[in-house]
């Protein structure tokens, strides 16, 4: 089967959690399933959310807990994915097993965990700081271990049906896992059914040195901030070449960009339109954000607050990286701009994507942006935002998407049953067993 590229959207929209938690009309999830219905008639492979666990963070993100999020829209969609970010800092891989194994079967085999090991939060988990990132990578690989040992708990045929159409189990073919490891003491085994998929699409959010051996070694998606073609072949071929060292397939981890995108008729449009979005930043808290971005904390906001903006940030000001304990793949992102001399109103105005890839022009002008880096092998999901909004509905289903599919770039819609199979990631666990006796 050829490569073709995946396509996500956030399972958000315009009427955010707060906003419809004050109509006593409708429910919180009121904006998502319109975003489900749109997604899926569109044929977009999976819909997203995110979580962050500190009030206040990022408005709405966050606002309420992903996977009894998507799986109220597992009943609400038939063929699109559900991905849910979950922490693996402050959970339990027995309860994420259960967690993650169950919407994979009220699903029907659409699940996905976008894992990620938090750099926020630990205030509302017990006393204590933020493990450092070394130490959350490491309850995060142990817990990967232990999950998929519980999903991989049961042997092909411990469940079959009966003369009488009851299942009929052999204890036999279910086995303990006796996991003693540095974090958990796990028995085992899983008392969640062999799954659909046999294990839930594994996606990982990070890119620091820790995350890339993370995801290098586990993750069949990597979701991370490439801002330029050249960081992201560079990403690609440093995680690729790691995870080819451990063994394995080629072509994984897939790699996963968000697309932030201003759209227009014309090009002029487009442009009309970013000028528009930087008039309207305020920079003075513009400097806060790049200070977060750069992982410092008062002392660096201070020495930023005293810059020009239109002088470039010195070197010296950024804290050694060792030194950090939040998200260093970000700062890592962001100090490579300061190292190419770029100023602080460029930081400013990067910092409002966050890091991330940012494109603007018409649809066939963005379609050949996503066609440069699919071509060059470092794209292989993507995210298209926005469909609750009828202009940018427009543009990304009627314009965008439609010509990355005229290109052979994109395919049909949903060619498998399952999320994995519409990804053309290989079948595992007991999935595995099912798609030889399927296919």
């Amino acid at each position: 089967m050829p490569r073709t590229l995946a396509t996500v959207t956030h399972a958000g929209g315009t009427d955010g959690t707060y906003e419809l938690a004050l109509d006593p009309t409708r429910s919180t999830l009121h904006t998502a399933i319109r975003v489900a219905g749109l997604a899926e008639a569109a044929g977009i492979d999976a819909l997203f959310t995110a979580d962050l666990l500190r009030f206040g963070a990022q408005g709405v993100i966050g606002a309420q807990e992903p996977l009894v999020f998507v799986s109220a829209l597992s009943q609400v969609t038939s063929r699109i994915g559900l991905i849910a970010t979950v922490s693996t800092t402050f959970h339990h891989p027995f309860n994420l097993a259960r967690l993650f194994g169950t919407l994979d079967h009220v699903s029907n085999g659409r699940a996905a965990w976008n894992l990620v090991t938090s750099a926020l939060g630990e205030e509302n988990f017990g006393p204590g700081e933020l493990p450092s990132p070394e130490q959350r990578y490491a309850r995060a690989a142990e817990t990967l271990e232990i999950v998929n040992a519980l999903w991989d708990s049961w042997e092909p045929g411990a469940l079959t049906l009966g003369p009488d159409g009851r299942a009929v189990l052999d204890p036999d073919r279910v086995h303990p896992i006796d996991h003693v490891g540095d974090f958990f003491s796990v028995a085992g085994p899983l008392n969640v059914p062999p799954l659909p998929q046999g294990r839930p699409v594994q996606i990982q959010a990070g890119q620091s040195a820790a995350g890339l051996e993370l995801g290098a070694r586990y993750a069949e998606v990597v979701f991370t901030s490439l801002p330029t073609l050249d960081v992201a072949q560079d990403f690609t071929q440093r995680i690729r070449a790691r995870a080819a060292a451990l063994g394995r397939p080629a072509g994984l981890p897939l790699i996963f960009s968000s697309f932030h995108a201003t759209y227009g008729a014309t090009e002029a449009e487009a442009q009309r339109l970013v000028a528009e979005r930087r008039e309207a930043i305020d920079f003075e808290r513009g400097r806060a954000q790049v200070a977060d971005m750069l992982g410092g904390g008062p002392d660096l906001l201070a020495r930023l607050a005293e810059l020009p903006l239109d002088r470039p940030v010195p070197e010296s000001l950024l804290p050694t990286l060792s030194s950090i304990n939040g998200r260093r793949g970000r700062v890592e992102v962001f100090s490579r701009q300061v190292a190419r001399g770029d100023t602080l109103r460029e930081l400013v105005i990067a910092a409002q994507d966050t890091g991330h890839w940012t494109v603007a022009g018409t649809p066939e002008q963005l379609a050949d942006a996503v066609e440069e880096r699919f071509r060059a092998g470092v794209l292989d999901v993507i995210s298209l935002n926005g469909l609750d909004d009828p202009r940018r509905h427009e543009f990304v289903v009627d314009g965008l998407l439609a010509e990355l599919r005229r290109r052979g770039i994109v395919g049909s819609p949903y060619p498998g049953r399952t999320l994995r199979e519409n990804l053309g990631l290989p079948p595992v666990g007991a999935g595995r067993e099912r798609a030889v006796r399927h296919g």
